[in-house]
């Protein structure tokens, strides 16, 4: 079993859900501006959701698992930091929730740093 194929398909389903809300649900309940920013989460977690995948495939091709690991983890840390940050903002209006977001963006960049040191390990 692949953890990170399943949290990539857990988070690729629920961009999708979260995409839908924020088109259909949202409109007329927020801002325009927090309608951005909702869209922002999405597009961050898709993006990232495509790096766990990334790393679930690269894992039975590189031997630098180890790196991989802790590449997926990073990647999933982040979604959960920086597009989770997003949503509840979005949907509390707590300003103060802004100042999480960059920590998933540091453990989007971890995770992408990993890859490549692992591809160059390869």
């Amino acid at each position: 079993m692949n953890v990170f194929i399943i949290l990539a398909a857990i988070n690729a389903f629920l961009a999708v859900a979260f995409g839908a809300f924020g088109s259909h649900g949202l409109e007329g309940k927020v801002s325009e501006r927090m309608i951005e920013i909702w869209k922002t989460g999405v597009t961050y977690q898709m993006f990232h959701t495509g790096g766990l995948f990334i790393v679930a495939l690269l894992m039975d091709r590189f031997s630098s698992t180890g790196l991989l690991t802790t590449a997926g983890w990073a990647f999933f840390i982040g979604i959960i930091f920086f597009s989770g940050s997003l949503y509840i903002l979005t949907l509390s209006g707590v300003k103060i929730l802004g100042a999480i977001t960059p920590i998933g963006g540091v453990a989007f960049l971890i995770g992408w740093v990993l890859i490549i040191i692992a591809a160059v390990k390869g």
